[in-house]
């Protein structure tokens, strides 16, 4: 497929450089699947987003036609990746924002990746980062575009083998996958770390939770340390658009079970998770 962008509803990829995105990456995003010309999770994400807006203190949205302009760019795609891009808009030079701010609506579409299937089948290799997290809970939870951790993060390793990288914040708490939340399994509990301090509430962990009620886990939203994912039976990652991957081996070989995790795969795709529909 070839890649398209709209800017406030037209087809262009011209956007001034007076942008408030662009200048000091004072926006949000929100990164979608598309199957088969439907948005997936699109009242999820949505609700992120004008949740965050308005933590933000951008002006109140027209939600209903910022959904439109997703529907509209979805629609004749079978299966592809779709980013928005909501910044406060221009604005002269200091960081100070404008009364007025108009924001600016961009939406991008792009090919659907490619990931090997023993991904969700035998899990994934990973390691854990050097570069932690800032604890900045005004900002914990949002997607929004300051995302240099995460960069720097990625940045660490180039080995095509390792498919994420774990992340602590400050006081070394586990957070998060450089690009996804993750999860821990002991026993009958699934645990997954507090976003109170910094990290994004990804859609899919909703979808997670659900499964993990559906098959008798509990759930635990608490403060990780290195330690429990160590002593972890099973460990997960999860996003928008790789669903769930269960993880083999974290800097080692260590997780040599990954069963709830297929459970946990297949339930989601029961549930129309597109992403963990692997058979």
């Amino acid at each position: 497929m070839t890649d398209t962008t709209w800017i406030n509803g037209l087809q262009t990829a011209s956007l001034d450089p007076r942008d408030r995105g662009l200048q000091y990456g004072d926006g949000l995003f929100e990164t979608i699947a598309v199957f088969g010309g439907h948005p997936q999770c699109i009242e999820d994400h949505l609700d992120r987003l004008q949740h965050s807006a308005a933590r933000l203190k951008f002006p109140d949205l027209d939600m209903a036609g910022l959904e439109a302009e997703i529907q509209r760019a979805a629609g004749n795609l079978e299966k592809a990746v779709l980013k928005l891009i909501l910044t406060r808009g221009e604005s002269a030079r200091g960081y100070r924002p404008p009364e007025q701010p108009e924001p600016t609506r961009i939406i991008m579409t792009s090919s659907w990746p490619l990931w090997p299937g023993e991904y969700y089948l035998d899990g994934v290799r990973s390691r854990v980062c050097d570069q932690r997290l800032a604890i900045q809970p005004a900002l914990a939870g949002m997607k929004h575009l300051n995302r240099l951790e995460q960069v720097l993060a990625r940045a660490e390793w180039d080995d095509p083998g390792i498919a994420e990288g774990v992340m602590l914040d400050t006081e070394d708490r586990l957070v998060c996958g450089t690009m996804s939340n993750l999860y821990l399994l002991s026993g009958s509990d699934l645990l997954t770390p507090s976003l109170a301090r910094c990290g994004v509430k990804g859609v899919m962990r909703k979808q997670v939770q659900k499964a993990a009620a559906t098959l008798g886990l509990q759930w635990h939203e608490s403060d990780l340390r290195m330690e429990d994912a160590l002593n972890a039976d099973e460990m997960y990652f999860s996003n928008a658009l790789i669903g769930l991957w269960p993880v083999r081996e974290l800097d080692e070989p260590r997780y040599t079970r990954v069963d709830a995790g297929k459970r946990l795969i297949a339930t989601l795709a029961a549930q129309g998770v597109r992403q963990c529909d692997v058979s």
